[in-house]
């Protein structure tokens, strides 16, 4: 007789182990599937981890090879890639065996290999049999490459090659403005290499604020980036001396070649559904291929549940964590919550940027009237002790009711900046009250109440 639990998580992402944990707290008998020899997913094992690690110890470098002597500081660095290699090998090593921690601690079952669901309320994995009253589908999602381009991981990578390379290339070609081609693209850079991003758009960091996109471009333009928008590849042929390019303009016209030592695709990311037998248990995808489900996570299939990349939304760990807890809340009979314009995004490049809610472009087109206040960091007193004042703090804010409706930010650790206004906005605060809010001096966060007395044009330092 197969054994049974209540919940049977397939994936072990942030979105499956978060589930399977929460899943666990609450009293449900819970196991979660994964095929990869260690937990934690795509993020932990060649996403948002080991990237952190390489920008910021990229970061280090370049602040000792070019910094640090404006501050007194005399030194000449020397790169050992393999020793950053394994630094960041370390780091995610300590996490993922911190899930594991985690699992035994809150007696989570751990079904090792590739999990198929045969029908509902029954579980394949590697052969064997188990029986759930609840699936949960959490198994994230997946590089796409361009029509005819193929990833080899070797001259053609993916984020997974970028983050192991073997050593510094003098060229780079990174297909895709978004997050990971600059994250990315400005790890190499840092380290040596020639960037160049070519972005189909007419400008990077697609669908955020218009002026933090225009603001982005210029810093990474004057660190060293070359870019090529409203462009479009049409082909990447590797070769033994690299690969060979063919793009021409996104709105037709002469083609153009290029050639790099290294190319990453950073086009996007798609659902990642094979193997998972969903069409044969009626389990429905959209258009997209992303699963459909209902307000309560429930797909097509009753008692068969989905979160995280492979459902609608951003592609964000942290939305996928959300998803995870409120489902397993609701699984155990309690409510959940989760407000999908409370959700911030951050780019962790140097300097960072972040946002959450509505950008200015989208309250214009919905008719929503508004009011926007501004505050450079220029005008800092800690960002100026930090020698770091590029970029500004933007708040949007209702013209009828002052609730903040959006925040959008450039600068020194925004990353962490940007939490103070997420959650004003979770608890429909207003930009008065994040400017009656006493912050610290000096630190950076008082950008934030600046920004917030300008939107009521009265601030202080500017």
């Amino acid at each position: 007789m197969s054994e049974k639990f209540d919940c049977v998580v397939i994936g072990a992402g942030p979105g499956g182990y978060v589930c399977a944990i929460r899943c666990a707290q609450l009293g449900l008998k819970t196991a979660c599937v994964e095929k990869r020899e260690t937990l934690g997913g795509t993020c932990l094992n060649i996403g948002c981890i080991p990237s952190k690690a390489l920008l910021s110890s990229s970061e280090k470098f370049e602040e000792a090879g070019h910094h640090f002597e404006h501050i007194g500081i005399e030194t000449k660095p020397k790169l050992n890639l393999k020793k950053m290699m394994a630094f960041k090998d370390e780091v995610v090593e300590a996490n993922t065996k911190g899930i594991e921690f985690l699992f035994k601690k809150n007696k989570v079952t751990h079904l090792k290999g590739a999990g198929r669901i045969i029908a509902a309320g029954k579980v394949a994995v590697d052969g064997k049999e188990y029986e759930a009253d609840n699936i949960i589908i959490a198994t994230g999602s997946d590089v796409i490459s361009l029509p005819g381009i193929e990833i080899d991981e070797k001259k053609i990578v993916s984020s997974t090659g970028a983050l192991a390379l073997p050593e510094v290339p003098k060229s780079m070609i990174v297909i895709g403005g978004g997050v990971i081609g600059l994250e990315l693209g400005t790890v190499w850079r840092r380290l040596g290499a020639q960037v160049t991003v070519i972005e189909y758009l007419d400008q990077i960091l697609p669908g955020m604020d218009g002026e933090v996109r225009k603001e982005a471009q210029k810093i990474f333009k004057k660190q060293g980036i070359d870019f090529k928008t409203g462009a479009k590849v049409t082909s990447a042929k590797a070769g033994s001396k690299g690969v060979d390019l063919t793009l021409e303009p996104a709105a037709g016209g002469a083609e153009e070649k290029l050639s790099a030592d290294i190319v990453l695709m950073a086009v996007g990311r798609k659902p990642y559904v094979q193997g998972l037998g969903l069409e044969a248990v009626g389990v429905k995808l959209d258009e997209r291929g992303r699963v459909e489900v209902d307000e309560f996570f429930e797909t097509s299939v009753e008692g068969i549940y989905a979160i995280g990349d492979v459902i609608k939304g951003p592609m964000l760990a942290h939305k996928a964590e959300d998803e995870g807890v409120v489902l397993a809340e609701m699984l155990a009979g309690q409510s959940g919550h989760i407000d999908y314009d409370c959700i911030p995004g951050v780019v962790y490049t140097w300097p960072e940027v972040a946002n959450v809610g509505k950008t200015e472009e989208q309250l214009k087109d919905e008719g929503i009237a508004y009011t926007s206040g501004k505050f450079p960091f220029m005008a800092n007193g800690r960002a100026r002790a930090m020698g770091c004042t590029e970029g500004f703090v933007k708040i949007l804010a209702c013209a009828k009711t002052d609730r903040v409706l959006g925040a959008h930010m450039i600068g020194p650790n925004v990353g962490d900046l940007i939490q103070e206004v997420v959650s004003v906005m979770e608890f429909q605060g207003t930009a008065e009250d994040i400017a009656r809010t006493c912050h610290a001096h000096p630190t950076l966060t008082e950008a934030v109440k600046e920004a917030a007395l300008a939107v009521h044009k009265r601030p202080i330092h500017i």
